[in-house]
């Protein structure tokens, strides 16, 4: 059992370091895109901040750990929790090499359910939290839309009626703002995303009868922040070009409303312990603010592929752990 728990935790600090680079383009494709941050100084910043959001909450940890089934009332949890990993490393791999911005959050939380569906019985899914889950999920995109929407027409009627007519002055000042709104985006990535590695460390420590509560251990909240800080040291070039440059044409003012828009939406979910998709969010506030500009010139090509990619990973997710639990089975 001890043996398997280490396993756990490795699986699930490989999955939270993919998750740095993964996602990295969530905190800082914007000011990229801008030359508000050189490349290597963005990714530099959005890991050391991600890492300080990552150790200051606990509560996105406990409803992953509890929220989608009871781990102690699971016979073969830790079988379940490591279906679950293998599972959701493969989608974010995948996604990755092909620079589609998919959701590691849909991903775990998928696989989470298949491999307790294929472990435990449907009966052991706790469908209510999960729904709940799926809900904010589904609902978080059309908020970060309306929001990002909103805050970019505020900004643009602001600068309007100032009378600044210099776009190389408003581009300096919006620049300077977004070296403040990526570092909270950053902050607030960490504080969301790291907390699914926690939380499925914690399931698996429950479920292996290594303890008996959802409170995340000081050396699993260290870990996982590492990783993530790490993750995202690396970068994901693939998928920050997709954001950054596929969507739509990103300027300052803009870029700084997506990511102050993303910020107020993540802590907001943080606030509550509920996860949500950070590349969604941003992606999302990325085409409100820029339906605000030149709705004409999004891409909405892009747009909608990557919207499919977001409406099949939770049931392709599920899916995959539910077959990679099955071939466990079969062979242990």
């Amino acid at each position: 059992m001890l043996t398997l728990i280490i396993f756990i935790v490795l699986l699930a600090l490989i999955f939270d370091f993919i998750n740095g680079f993964h996602d990295t383009a969530n905190a800082i494709a914007t000011s990229i895109s801008t030359r508000a941050m050189s490349p290597r100084f963005a990714v530099l910043y959005a890991a050391f901040l991600n890492f300080v959001g990552a150790m200051l909450s606990s509560e996105v940890a406990k409803t992953v750990g509890g929220s989608i089934a009871n781990p102690a009332e699971i016979q073969n949890g830790v079988q379940v929790v490591i279906a679950a990993l293998i599972a959701a490393i493969f989608w974010n791999l995948l996604t990755w090499y092909y620079g589609i911005p998919s959701s590691s959050s849909h991903t775990l939380i998928g696989a989470l359910a298949g491999a307790v569906i294929a472990g435990a019985g449907f009966q052991s899914l706790h469908m209510e939290g999960f729904l709940k889950i799926v809900y904010i999920l589904i609902l978080s995109p059309v908020i970060a839309f309306a929001v990002g929407f909103i805050i970019m027409f505020l900004l643009k009627y602001i600068i309007l009626f100032s009378g600044n007519k210099s776009r190389s002055k408003l581009n300096r000042v919006f620049r300077s703002f977004q070296v403040v709104s990526a570092g909270l985006l950053s902050f607030s990535h960490g504080g969301n995303d790291a907390q699914k590695a926690m939380g499925i460390i914690v399931f698996g420590l429950v479920a292996g009868g290594f303890q008996t509560t959802l409170d995340v251990p000081i050396w699993v909240k260290i870990s996982a922040a590492a990783a993530m800080g790490l993750g995202t040291s690396i970068g994901g070039w693939r998928i920050i070009k997709t954001v950054s440059k596929k969507i739509m044409k990103i300027e300052p003012v803009n870029g700084f409303a997506a990511d102050l828009s993303s910020s107020i939406i993540i802590q907001t979910s943080t606030f509550i312990g509920q996860p949500l998709s950070t590349t969604h969010v941003i992606t999302s506030s990325i085409i409100g603010t820029g339906s605000v500009i030149r709705f004409k010139d999004v891409k909405w090509g892009t747009v909608g592929r990557m919207i499919m990619t977001w409406v099949i990973t939770i049931p392709i997710s599920m899916v995959l752990a539910f077959l990679v639990y099955k071939v466990l089975f079969s062979l242990f």
